[in-house]
């Protein structure tokens, strides 16, 4: 089972400030560059940055709003990544399952090795 991974989209949500952004703008429906930055302790320019790399993978879509842009997060992007998660995540799941198989395995030869020495 091989998960297939977007870099560029794992990049973008790689930081957390971006991440505390896709949660704001989750919880309000959108925002601007300047209402995100009243809500985090970066600059206006920052946030402006984040937004810009956001939208590049497309998990957020802008509008022009007046002198700003309305960020809005794009549900379907979203639910890319979220599954794109869910799929590696249970590849390293099963990653995981066989190693314990395999540890296990050499837990019962070496102990069945010291019972036989103690047998001699």
């Amino acid at each position: 089972m091989t998960a297939v991974v977007d870099d560029d989209l794992w990049s973008a949500v790689g930081d957390p400030t971006r991440r505390r952004m896709l949660d704001l703008l989750l919880a309000t429906g959108d925002g601007t560059a300047t209402s995100l930055s009243e809500q985090l302790p970066v600059t206006r320019q920052a946030i402006a940055k984040h937004l810009g790399v956001l939208d590049r993978v497309g998990l957020v879509h802008a509008t022009p709003a007046g002198r700003e842009r309305r960020y809005r997060v794009d549900e379907a992007q979203l639910a890319r990544a979220v599954a794109q998660l869910s799929s590696v995540g249970a590849a390293w799941d099963a990653r995981l399952r066989r190693i314990k198989r395999i540890a296990e395995a050499i837990q019962q030869q070496q102990d069945q090795q010291r019972k036989e020495e103690r047998t001699w």
